[in-house]
């Protein structure tokens, strides 16, 4: 086909196949967003951000809202469902000190953050910061009466905007714990299923304990409030994200710490604005893809480099094989979502409709070329990411489920689909046939599933995966399996391209398409239009496979390369290109895991 009628058809193309899928199999793609901030959380307001959730669920919808620098931002299409993750640490206390109604504007720390002294101002406000950082909270600030308040408003919120069938709005917050270290993020948000929520949420001034915030989350789920746990920036943990020994508490990780944590905490945001938390290049030196958008220096660290180990998903993924090898039980099999963690009531995830993430400091070309905050630069800020979520209806509970059953994925920004399934087998043709969802589902388990050995054939399983770019953005270049197993003792990785783009074939000693040469002119940012494909689709099953080895699959796809947002900047202001940062990247997607265990189910 010529490839001007190829670049006209893509945009069809991508929506007849999502069609199909919708009615083939009773569930379609839904794209939205976990984990944004307005100026109830404290940390926003301070960086000048005056937008409220209100504004949050405006722009959701696709309507612009105003930055803090004084532009308009807007979406460029719609999203399908948004929580609204503000702090719950002070959650909206801090618009209320400068409000003259409220009580808080009389208290002697109100004139001091309103101080017209800039050093008095900035000594305010560390003070609420570092009550928050050591969980020693301000008295006045947490009043049960007020947080019930403020709480209540975002459910009532919440409900206003709920469109069952159209949009979904999903109650949520972050909690917001470092461990009491300064350095180390235990951050989690709490998603709800409905609208039934408790009076007030659990704080890190509650407990910094991840697991007493799954405890707490225990004993809502007994009186009839369902919800759950999504861990995030676990590259910025310094290894205690995932640890394999000893829990925060200080003790053994066991079989009660490992069902615990797997009952509340189903998922991990695996990308956004403060790096990609996949894996590293020290973790996986055989992964050249390994060390996308990374994110390394510990939040406050002064510089400090955080521990890898115990820190990124694949490395977590197989920790857990091995426990579950040694000990018998597996606290990390979670799916993976992304989000963008925005400060600014929303935030566009595409390179070249990037106006930063947190307020008035990184709000403009020029603060996002020389600033930074929390002594990260932000020019290593990332314009990740987007939840994806297989669900027949876009309501709060079909949303939800999908989030439980880890039947999701994350993306990088663009609204890339990707399917996975693995059986014992299907028709060659699978494919080609046009109800091929329905039959994966039927004789198969998706993303996020468990295989045993008695769901396999002889020669292992087989898997169905499927991936369709966004019609907006660039053509895909090759669907990976990213596999890790345990083989005497030890964990093992291997990544493998499975399908190529143009007509490519992987080549069988190295597992890796050929370079399909796409590229891109960094003068005018203009990605090659001509290679790559709209959809990639394959049958696989693992070359490698032994049925005695316990092992988890997921799958990574992959667009040609197009300009990072850092470059668009460059072009748009004429300043050189910035020299620690590559001038392009490469978009992607990654679904959660499917895990095979030897055992008889």
């Amino acid at each position: 086909m010529p490839n001007g009628y190829r670049a006209l058809l893509a945009p069809l193309c991508a929506l007849l196949v999502s069609t199909s899928h919708a009615t083939a199999a009773g569930s379609r793609a839904w794209f939205g967003e976990l984990h944004v901030h307005t100026m109830n959380s404290p940390d926003a307001f301070m960086l000048n951000v005056r937008t409220s959730p209100d504004d949050a669920y405006r722009f959701a919808l696709g309507e612009a809202i105003e930055h803090v620098s004084g532009v308009e931002i807007q979406l460029r299409e719609p999203l399908d469902f948004v929580a609204i993750t503000d702090h719950s640490e002070y959650m909206g206390i801090l618009p209320r000190l400068f409000d003259e109604n409220s009580e808080l504007s009389e208290l002697e720390l109100a004139g001091r953050l309103a101080a017209n002294d800039p050093e008095e101002r900035q000594h305010a406000l560390l003070e609420v910061l570092m009550s928050m950082g050591d969980n020693r909270p301000l008295e006045a600030l947490v009043d049960p009466d007020l947080r019930h308040s403020i709480w209540q408003n975002y459910v009532r919120l919440a409900e206003q905007y709920y469109r069952p069938g159209e949009f979904t709005t999903l109650v949520g917050y972050e909690w917001t714990s470092s461990g009491g270290m300064e350095e180390i993020n235990l951050h989690r948000n709490v998603i709800f299923r409905s609208e039934k929520v408790p009076a007030q949420p659990f704080s890190s001034f509650d407990s910094p304990d991840p697991r007493k915030l799954w405890e707490w989350l225990d004993a809502q789920r007994d009186a009839g409030i369902e919800a759950l746990a999504i861990s995030h920036n676990s590259n910025l943990s310094n290894g205690l994200m995932f640890p394999a020994e000893k829990a925060f508490d200080g003790k053994p990780i066991d079989a009660e710490y490992a069902e615990l944590r797997q009952r509340n905490e189903p998922l991990v945001e695996i990308a956004q604005i403060k790096g990609t938390s996949e894996s590293h290049p020290l973790l996986s030196p055989n992964d050249e893809w390994a060390g996308f958008e990374l994110l390394e220096d510990l939040l406050g660290g002064q510089g400090t480099i955080g521990e890898p180990k115990g820190s990124y998903a694949r490395d977590a993924w197989l920790t857990g094989l091995q426990m579950e090898e040694t000990r018998g039980f597996n606290p990390y099999r979670f799916g993976v979502i992304a989000a963008s963690d925005s400060h600014n009531s929303g935030s566009q995830v595409e390179e070249d409709n990037y106006h930063g993430k947190i307020g008035s400091a990184d709000g403009t070309p020029e603060t996002r070329r020389g600033g930074s905050f929390i002594n990260t630069h932000h020019i290593r800020y990332s314009s990740s990411g987007l939840a994806g979520v297989w669900a027949p209806e876009n309501t709060r509970e079909q949303v939800y489920d999908a989030l439980a059953r880890r039947e999701v994925f994350g993306t990088s920004g663009p609204r890339i689909q990707v399917r996975f399934f693995a059986g014992p087998g299907w028709p060659e043709d699978i494919l080609e046939q046009h109800d091929w969802v329905e039959q994966g589902y039927a004789g198969g388990v998706p993303m996020g599933g468990d295989l045993s050995a008695a769901d396999v054939a002889e020669g292992g399983p087989e898997f169905l995966l499927w991936a369709v770019k966004d019609a907006s953005s660039a053509w895909l270049q090759r669907l990976q399996v990213v596999k890790g197993w345990v083989e005497d003792g030890e964990t093992r990785e291997q990544v493998y391209d499975v399908a190529c783009a143009d007509g490519l074939s992987p080549d069988p000693q190295t597992h890796r398409c050929p370079d399909n040469g796409a590229t891109v002119d960094l003068k005018t940012c203009d990605f090659d239009r001509h290679r790559g494909d709209g959809q990639l689709a394959t049958r696989w099953r693992d070359p490698a496979f032994n049925p005695d080895q316990r092992a988890f699959y997921y799958v990574r796809v992959l667009e040609n390369p197009t300009c990072r947002w850092s470059t668009w900047d460059s072009l748009r202001t004429g300043l050189p290109l910035p020299e620690d940062v590559p001038p392009t990247l490469q978009e992607r997607a990654w679904s959660s895991p499917i895990w095979y265990r030897p055992e008889e189910s």
